[in-house]
């Protein structure tokens, strides 16, 4: 469906054009609308062969894909049947200029139970492969997450031929407990134990296929959408091409295995030019005590015959394997990502950086339950979202710098923590990991350059080694153990932003926090009014949206 404004400068058309505004504001006047009406539900799933109460939509686990097109205004009516309250968020959306639909709680009053909420969003000048998954509570270890595509609009040159077919392959680590249970287990102060077993597409090991024929190259997306760990994803006897990394078309690598960190979204091609038969997919944990390994498979159309031999192994605990691998990882710079003009068009390397912002993790005990921090800072939820608190100027909700921009050293302690930046200004971010695990971290609202990682602390001479030319632009990065991760970021999406974990326990215990991109200008060309559809909640509740 198109939405099409009348031509001339009549009053039939300014209204017309108030009005669309109004009921989509962030809705381009010549951009498609796709409608989606999801049910969220409990319903009983085994996948590790017990039974457990899962978040399903629609009735499906995972929940259903949605497939999309640059620019495309997705309007999706999701109803929360479930008995507590519930939110989507958008794993790699940029909800630009409209932080109000990121469906966290620091910006999204939740759907109360029995009740409906409609997101209006737009995929505005974005491709690629991502994720959506439930924000609150803990959610996300019950199910309720999808795969998201963005493909290239018509005449838009895409650096590899049209793929013969296209699979969407979430991966995660997974607990035989419900949601609930890991839920409790955290609120009473204790660290989640090992998990169970490991998901291809909700479901356990053999327990999903992918139909290939001989010859014929596929596109696989793959999105580690778990809780906590990095995992190694191959194919017996088959190469992968990597071609996209959450939304930027990368240099066309090929690899025989490939670390994807929790949050992470890849797309791969392979072609299917090895004798039919039966060929194993694997999956198994990085970094880890034990290496957890689950299967599927890659099935020829003419088959010979099942899997064979024993499923190829893996990288486990190597770390430099991984780096390097990371290194490798680099912006395709005269293919065109979702505008015709080519990636390497935007010189980030030449930019002046204004403002360096370096971020430590730590963990530890607060009142005798355990924490998590960033900057000493462990955040906690207050009760009204920030944005909303910040638009309706609800003051005693939040304090801007809140959070330290550097490392203060001092032990845990408990706020909200808002970390307050700049519109239009190209800020570098490091991230230093003094612990012994992998970390992952995600930011809403945006893609950035990953300029560099290493061992060690960063220091400004660490800059000497930055990748200044073809950095891949991403929206989760990972940061090796005793080892920093730097990235540049042009502040150019006013909002309120997650800056999360994505080891779900550690940000669910306050491992996160929001970057407040403030402009003091109210044009809509900065930032949209907030939606005339939102939720009110805590001191927000009673005020008005706007005036249609």
């Amino acid at each position: 469906m198109h939405l099409k404004l009348a031509g001339g400068t009549s009053a039939a058309a300014l209204l017309l054009s108030l009005l669309a505004l109004s009921l989509f504001h962030s809705a381009g006047a010549e951009d498609p609308y796709r409608f989606f009406s999801w049910n969220v539900t409990y319903g009983d799933i085994f996948p590790l062969g017990v039974r457990q109460t899962g978040i399903l939509i629609n009735g499906q686990f995972p929940g259903p894909d949605i497939h999309s097109v640059t620019n495309d205004n997705l309007i999706i009516n999701v109803f929360n049947s479930l008995d507590e309250p519930f939110l989507l968020s958008w794993n790699g959306i940029q909800q630009r200029r409209n932080s109000f639909e990121d469906g966290v709680f620091g910006t999204t009053c939740p759907i109360a139970p029995g009740k409906n909420f409609t997101y209006i969003l737009q995929v505005k000048d974005q491709i690629g492969s991502f994720y959506y998954f439930p924000s609150l509570a803990f959610h996300k270890a019950g199910g309720g997450f999808g795969g998201i595509r963005i493909l290239s609009r018509p005449r838009i040159p895409v650096p590899f031929p049209d793929p013969d077919g296209d699979y969407t392959v979430l991966i995660g680590d997974w607990y035989k407990s419900n949601h609930t249970t890991l839920k409790a287990h955290l609120d009473k102060g204790k660290k989640l134990p090992f998990p169970d077993g490991i998901l291809i597409n909700g479901r356990g090991p053999n327990g999903v296929s992918f139909n290939v024929e001989q010859g014929k190259t596929y596109r696989l997306r793959v999105s580690n959408v778990g809780l906590e760990h990095s995992l190694n994803f191959r194919i017996q006897n088959h190469k992968m091409k990597l071609v996209e990394v959450e939304g930027t078309h990368t240099v066309q690598t090929t690899y025989s295995s490939l670390d994807v960190h929790v949050g992470q979204s890849y797309s791969v091609l392979v072609t299917a030019d090895q004798p039919a038969q039966d060929y194993y997919i694997v999956v198994s944990t990085r970094f880890s005590y034990k290496v957890l390994t689950t299967t599927g498979v890659l099935r020829y159309s003419n088959s010979a015959g099942p899997v064979s031999g024993p499923p190829p192994g893996g990288p486990t605990i190597q770390i430099d394997w991984s780096l390097n691998q990371a290194r490798s990882i680099r912006t395709n710079l005269t293919a065109s990502g979702p505008r015709p003009n080519p990636q390497g068009s935007y010189h980030y390397g030449l930019i002046n950086t204004s403002r360096t912002i370096v971020l430590a993790s730590s963990a530890g005990q607060v009142n005798g339950k355990q924490r998590y921090a960033m900057n000493s800072v462990s955040y906690v939820a207050p009760d009204t979202p920030l944005k909303l608190a910040d638009y309706f100027k609800i003051s005693g909700v939040f304090r801007p710098g809140s959070i330290s921009d550097r490392p203060t050293g001092g032990g845990i302690y408990l706020d909200t923590s808002v970390l307050q930046t700049d519109y239009r200004t190209f800020v570098e971010i490091v991230f230093q990991n003094n612990e012994n695990i992998v970390q992952s971290y995600h930011l809403d609202g945006y893609s950035f350059f990953v300029v560099g990682m290493d061992g060690g602390q960063w220091t400004a001479a660490s800059r000497n080694q930055y990748n200044l030319h073809d950095a891949v632009s991403r929206c989760t990065t990972q940061v090796y153990p005793m080892s920093w991760t730097a990235i540049y970021v042009a502040l150019d999406n006013v909002g309120m932003w997650n800056l999360r974990s994505e080891f779900w326990a550690r940000q669910y215990l306050g491992q996160q926090f929001y970057m407040r991109v403030y402009t003091s200008s109210t044009s809509i060309r900065d930032e949209f009014p907030v939606p005339k559809n939102a939720i009110l909640c805590g001191r927000a509740s009673g005020r008005h949206t706007r005036p249609l």
